[in-house]
C-alpha cells in the first residue's frame, strides 16, 4: 500500500507525462432513481485550492429526494447532469495549490458543502448557504462532490477533523450534524430544557443526541416509524417516544407537568431555530415530514425545518 507521500508524488509525475491521464470513477445521478459510475480526470489544485482524497462520504435526504429520483431542484438546489454527487464528504489532503494560508498536505478535513463566493455581504459574515452570486456553488450539485476517490475544494470550504473523530463521523458532521448543532447551539440548550423532537430520523436522532450531551434534562420523541423509535430507545437517546395520534398531546404534557412545549417566535433567519425562554418547559424542534408533530392548538408557531434554499 502506497504512502500518501508516494500517492501525491505520483500524480504529479502522472500529470507531468502528456501521455498520460490520470482517471477515477465517479457516481453521477441522471434521475429515475438509478447511478452511474464514469471516469473523471483526476483534478489538479490551483491556487487556493487542494485535492482531497475522499474517506467518507455520506448521502443526503436532498440528494434522494432532487436527484437520485428525479431532477426537480431549482436554484440552489438544481444539479447540473454529470457532476459527481455527494455534499458530505471527508478525507485527507494529498495535494496543494500555490496561496494556502491554513492547511497543507497530510491534513484531516471536512469539505463544507456550500462554497460562497467568498465576498458578498452573507459570505464575509459566514453564511455561505445564503450566497446569491452567481459563483456559489454546491459540491455534489453544480461541482463536482465527494462519490469519488479525490474530490477539489477550496481551502476556504475546509473544516479541521479532530483526531478524535473518524473519517465517518467528520462525513456525518458535514452536513447533518452541522447543521442541527448549529441551530441548537442558537437556542442555548442547557440542564433546565427539556426538548421535543418530532421525527427521528437521521437528523432528528442527531437533535437528541446533541441536546442530550448539552445537558438537556428530558428527551422527548414523535415518530411513526418502528425501526426509528427503537433504534432511538436503543441508543438511549429519548426518555419517551410517542406516535403521532389523537391521546399524543395528552401523554406529551403529562411527562412535561402539563407545561407543554414553549411557544417559539418565528425563525429569523435561514438555518436557524427559535425558542422559548430556558426553564420554560419543552423546546420543540421538527426534522421530518413523515413525523408531523402532536397538534397543540394556540401553543406553537414556525418550527424550525431545516432551510430549503440549499442541499442539505
Amino acid at each position: 500500500m502506497p504512502t500518501m507521500d508516494q500517492q501525491a508524488i505520483g500524480l504529479r509525475k502522472a500529470r507531468e507525462c502528456m501521455a498520460v491521464k490520470m482517471l477515477m470513477k465517479g457516481a453521477v445521478l441522471p434521475g429515475d432513481s438509478t447511478v452511474e459510475l464514469k471516469d473523471f480526470e483526476v483534478p489538479a489544485p490551483g491556487h487556493g485550492q487542494v485535492l482531497v482524497q475522499t474517506k467518507a462520504t455520506t448521502i443526503c435526504g436532498s440528494d434522494i429526494r432532487c436527484i437520485y429520483r428525479e431532477h426537480t431542484g431549482k436554484g440552489p438546489e438544481g444539479y447540473i447532469p454529470g457532476m459527481v454527487a455527494g455534499h458530505e464528504p471527508c478525507g485527507v489532503i494529498v495535494e496543494e495549490g500555490e496561496g494556502l494560508k491554513r492547511f497543507k498536505k497530510g491534513d484531516r478535513v471536512i469539505v463544507y458543502h456550500i462554497s460562497g463566493c467568498g465576498v458578498c455581504n452573507d459570505c464575509r459574515r459566514g453564511y455561505y448557504i445564503s450566497c446569491k452570486s452567481r459563483f456559489r456553488q454546491a459540491y455534489g450539485w453544480q461541482r463536482n462532490g465527494g462519490m469519488a476517490p479525490y474530490i477539489l475544494a477550496e481551502e476556504k470550504d475546509l473544516i479541521e477533523l479532530p483526531d478524535e473523530l473518524t473519517y465517518k463521523d467528520g462525513a456525518q458532521v458535514a452536513c447533518g450534524f452541522g447543521t442541527v448543532y448549529e441551530a441548537i447551539e442558537k437556542i442555548g440548550i442547557c440542564g433546565n430544557d427539556c426538548v421535543l423532537v418530532t421525527g427521528l430520523g437521521p437528523v432528528g436522532l442527531a437533535a437528541l443526541m446533541l441536546a442530550k450531551a448539552m445537558g438537556a434534562n428530558r428527551l422527548i420523541g414523535v415518530e411513526m416509524n418502528e425501526y426509528r423509535i427503537e433504534l432511538a430507545k436503543k441508543l438511549g437517546l429519548a426518555d419517551y417516544v410517542f406516535k403521532p395520534g389523537e391521546d399524543t398531546l395528552e401523554e406529551i404534557l403529562a411527562v412535561t407537568g402539563w407545561s407543554g412545549p414553549s411557544m417559539p417566535p418565528p425563525m429569523t433567519r435561514a438555518g436557524s431555530l427559535p425558542s422559548g425562554p430556558p426553564g420554560s418547559g419543552a423546546r420543540l424542534l421538527s426534522w421530518e415530514r413523515e413525523a408531523p408533530a402532536p397538534s397543540i392548538p394556540a401553543r406553537t408557531s414556525s418550527t424550525g425545518r431545516r432551510p430549503s434554499t440549499a442541499p442539505g
